[in-house]
């Protein structure tokens, strides 16, 4: 995992009731959730528009994902996640996340993800020149 920065961290997310499972745990599913909403916010300050280029028939879907769950978050903490591109490739994404507990920096879990680009027809493609300039 790489080393992350407070400017890394683009999410704040507070665990509400419905986070929770039966446990009074955060539902291990949800982390995927908030992975995501991170590599939205991280895309977001590149101002990158992913609904624009969804328009324009570039897509980008989960290839795969892991998860490492260290320790449990639950009901009222308030989570920081952390994104970085760690890979850049003409078809591929791979981001790293970290998620700690707000005010402990207690270590929630780590998880990796790849994003693959692709067209309307659903089949890979490469990442438009344009973006690649703004990823690299």
């Amino acid at each position: 995992m790489p080393q992350f920065s407070e400017k890394d961290c683009v999410l704040r997310e507070r665990i509400y009731y419905s986070d929770t499972d039966a446990g009074g745990v955060v539902y291990y599913a949800n982390y995927l959730t908030y992975f995501e909403k991170a590599r939205t916010e991280w895309l977001r300050r590149l101002s990158i528009d992913v609904a624009a280029l969804a328009a324009e028939g570039t897509l980008f879907v989960v290839s795969s994902v892991t998860v490492d769950y260290r320790s449990p978050a639950r009901y009222a903490d308030i989570l920081k996640v952390y994104v970085a591109l760690a890979k850049l490739s003409p078809v591929r994404m791979h981001f790293d996340y970290r998620i700690v507990r707000e005010g402990t920096d207690a270590l929630i879990c780590e998880g990796q993800t790849v994003m693959v680009c692709i067209n309307k027809e659903f089949k890979p493609a490469a990442i438009p020149e344009a973006l690649m300039s703004v990823l690299q």
